[in-house]
């Protein structure tokens, strides 16, 4: 850093005495004179014309005083403890950016709050930091929105306005803080792709994004991306340099806006979707098998989600051929405002609530059908969660906790059949015999439970004969007083035997040993918030 700031410095100094030699010549040295010559004068030389040198003017600013827009995020987080979920967890610092929208509000990703226990704000020009609260988050889109209930906070702010999606190729600006200094960075590049793209806050969520090549990098998450003096994104994800150089990806304004008016009753309801999965239908054999027509139309139904609003309504085997009167083309993509995106992004733009209506090819007769769409809560198991304690019960030292996503990235398992369960527990309707996948996640050694190690990882199926399917029914089956538990997993092997008396009377020793304050969690409870936060989120 500091070889370039000198690099620079000397740059300048060497444009302003280029200058000055050009405006002023610099005087010869005075030297003796000699007796001019004899003869007739001689006429003297004209005078050499100064031409003027243009003094640079600063070029415009495309986008305006964003600097009266942009916000300085600081969150102090705390990450949960999966491996010892009674623990709070481990604290975290991390930086963002957000910008001032109407109502004094201030939007930013969902990402840069995430189980935040305190937020501070800056804005330019301003050496004090905002303490700030959390008013709406939503996690499947990565957005949130902060306020600060300083009185003077938003005064010589400006409210930016939104526009729409940009065109390819067009040229953007990206705001924020990025590592490398404390002040406002601005970074420019062009539109590259507009597409549905995985959002990584989640994991599980897939929405509009578009692709710029403008520099994205740690502490630009939830500044502006901006063109014509408007706001056609939020900057938020990319990739790293060893995967791809030059690709950043911002949330477009469709996303935003419909964020934004989902919360206008004052909660966030999610996205809804359709619950199935299907192929594309390009294969011309595939489509004559079918007996679908030669027009390219249409996508083939692999599977319904049981728990999804699609359920009783579409069949594995039907082919989608248009929604809402837009015809579905063979790579499900449909026409929407002049652009072609996938055909998701029709539901994409509907609430909790909405029905939307479906041209179906089955048997091959066609069919109309009207579903009313929810979310289906089947996803979450394979989705990161955020701003709640991990459920578990410790029982004898041995930590069973249901199987989520935050779980694997915890304990990263390599046993194929807890992969398996994860993988597909949506897909082949594993949910329906196991709501919750226990999982016997850990062992805290004491001689109660010693030479038990090969049954960590184990899938809990059966307790003293019963089924279980949940995490409060392996709480409700461990709180009885047989006279031992025999634990049965899922797969070969002989079964897990631990004596209730000796448990009983190991209890306080083994929660002394491992600092255990409390020996089950059964709710996904939010972590402790501010009154005026806690029936926000």
């Amino acid at each position: 850093m500091k070889r370039t700031l000198i690099f620079v410095c000397i740059s300048l100094l060497a444009g302003s005495t280029s200058y000055a030699q050009q405006s002023t010549p610099a005087p010869s040295p005075i030297a003796p004179q000699a007796p001019p010559p004899a003869g007739p004068p001689r006429p003297s030389a004209p005078a050499q014309a100064v031409v003027p040198v243009p003094v640079p003017i600063a070029p415009p600013k495309p986008n305006g005083p964003v600097q009266k827009s942009l916000v300085r995020i600081t969150a102090t987080s705390v990450e949960p403890d999966y491996k010892a979920p009674w623990n709070s967890g481990g604290i975290q610092r991390g930086v963002g950016a957000g910008f001032v929208i109407s109502g004094n509000r201030i939007l930013t990703n969902a990402h840069v709050v995430s189980n935040s226990r305190y937020l501070t704000v800056e804005r330019e020009g301003d050496p004090n930091k905002y303490p700030a609260t959390v008013q709406f988050v939503a996690h499947d889109c990565d957005l949130a929105l902060i306020t600060v209930s300083a009185p003077d906070f938003f005064k010589n702010m400006l409210p930016l306005k939104f526009g729409g999606i940009p065109a390819l190729e067009s040229t953007v600006s990206a705001y924020g803080y990025p590592i490398g200094g404390e002040r406002m960075s601005v970074t420019t590049g062009i539109v590259s792709r507009i597409d549905f793209q995985l959002y990584t806050h989640s994991s599980i969520d897939q929405h509009l994004a578009v692709q710029i090549s403008a520099q994205i990098n740690p502490g630009n998450s939830g500044g502006p991306v901006m063109q014509n003096a408007k706001v056609v994104g939020v900057a938020f994800q990319g990739y790293s340099g060893d995967v791809a150089q030059g690709v950043a990806y911002m949330i477009p304004t469709p996303v935003i806006n419909r964020f934004l008016k989902d919360i206008s009753d004052r909660h966030y309801d999610k996205y809804p979707d359709l619950g199935i999965t299907y192929s594309k239908l390009q294969n011309p054999a595939q489509r004559r098998f079918l007996g679908l027509k030669d027009d390219d139309r249409g996508v083939l139904v692999n599977t319904v989600v049981m728990a999804g609003p699609s359920a009783g309504i579409i069949q594995p085997g039907d082919v989608l051929l248009g929604i809402d009167d837009h015809p579905i083309a063979s790579d499900s993509n449909v026409e929407l405002e002049g652009e072609r995106a996938e055909f998701q992004e029709v539901v994409e733009r509907k609430f909790n609530g909405d029905s939307v209506r479906l041209d179906v090819w089955r048997d091959k007769q066609p069919i109309t059908v009207t579903i009313k769409l929810y979310t289906p809560w089947p996803y979450v198991v394979q989705a990161h969660r955020y701003d709640v304690r991990p459920r578990y019960v410790l029982y004898g030292g041995l930590l069973f906790q249901p199987l989520n996503l935050d779980l694997l990235e915890a304990y990263r398992p390599t046993d194929l059949r807890l992969r398996h369960f994860f993988e597909y527990f949506v897909v082949e309707q594993l949910y329906l015999q196991h709501p919750d996948v226990i999982v016997l996640t850990n062992i805290l050694p004491d001689p109660i439970n010693t030479y038990l190690a090969p049954y960590r990882g184990g899938i809990v199926d059966e307790i003293n004969g019963k089924k279980v399917r949940t995490l409060d029914e392996v709480a409700s089956a461990l709180s009885e007083t047989p006279e031992r538990f025999v634990i049965r997993m899922i797969g070969d092997g002989p079964p897990l035997v631990l004596d209730r008396n000796k448990v009983e009377s190991a209890r306080e020793r083994i929660k002394a040993r491992y600092n255990v304050l409390k020996e089950q969690n059964l709710e996904e409870q939010p972590v402790t918030k501010t009154p005026e936060q806690a029936n926000k989120i």
